[in-house]
């Protein structure tokens, strides 16, 4: 695997060794090993796998300390443009973003570390993601950020039509007036 860090160090794209012939593929998405040896050492501890057709937007999502969570995100059908937001109030990146078109046909994966928001547009017909986890589901903890902030700028990629967001997704806050407890503003 390539472990390729982004203009935000902690976020990492993961560009895994495909083995592929005319049966198919193999590759390992996840060796404990490699994930140490390039500064990921967290343990997961829960699995999902979300569906979203074309269009749709979820984020942008995180949870607050003590149940905060770290991602490791990988698209296994169709496109999306990923996002992850430094919202480390110490953080000399706080506010900036960086984002990456993850795919089935590029197999890339996307390392979202505490302290981050996430988020995702679909750009195909859909789109089905399976993300690891450092940390259970809290709902009691479970915050977000509107996705169109424009203290953030996330450059989203333009697509024909409408945006479909829940109503949780589209009511979140701004940055500067979100539930955030990842350090303190300077």
């Amino acid at each position: 695997m390539e472990f390729i860090k982004s203009k935000i160090p902690e976020v990492i794209l993961i560009k895994p060794q495909v083995y592929g012939d005319e049966r198919g593929f193999f590759l390992e998405s996840y060796k404990k090993s490699e994930f140490i040896a390039n500064g990921i050492s967290e343990e997961f501890v829960q699995d999902n796998h979300s569906k979203s057709v074309f269009a749709v937007l979820r984020g942008l999502h995180y949870q607050l300390q003590p149940k905060a969570q770290a991602k490791l995100i990988k698209c296994i059908k169709g496109r999306i443009f990923d996002v992850a937001v430094d919202i480390r109030k110490d953080s000399l990146t706080y506010g900036k973003w960086v984002g990456y078109e993850l795919s089935e046909e590029n197999k890339f994966m996307l390392y979202v570390p505490v302290g981050f928001a996430h988020g995702f547009l679909t750009l195909s017909s859909e789109c089905e993601l399976v993300y690891k986890t450092t940390g259970e589901y809290s709902q009691e903890h479970d915050r977000g950020i509107l996705f169109n902030d424009s203290s953030i700028d996330i450059n989203w990629p333009k697509i024909e039509g409408d945006l479909i967001l829940s109503e949780k997704d589209r009511n979140q806050p701004l940055l500067k007036d979100a539930d955030n407890n990842f350090g303190i503003a300077k």
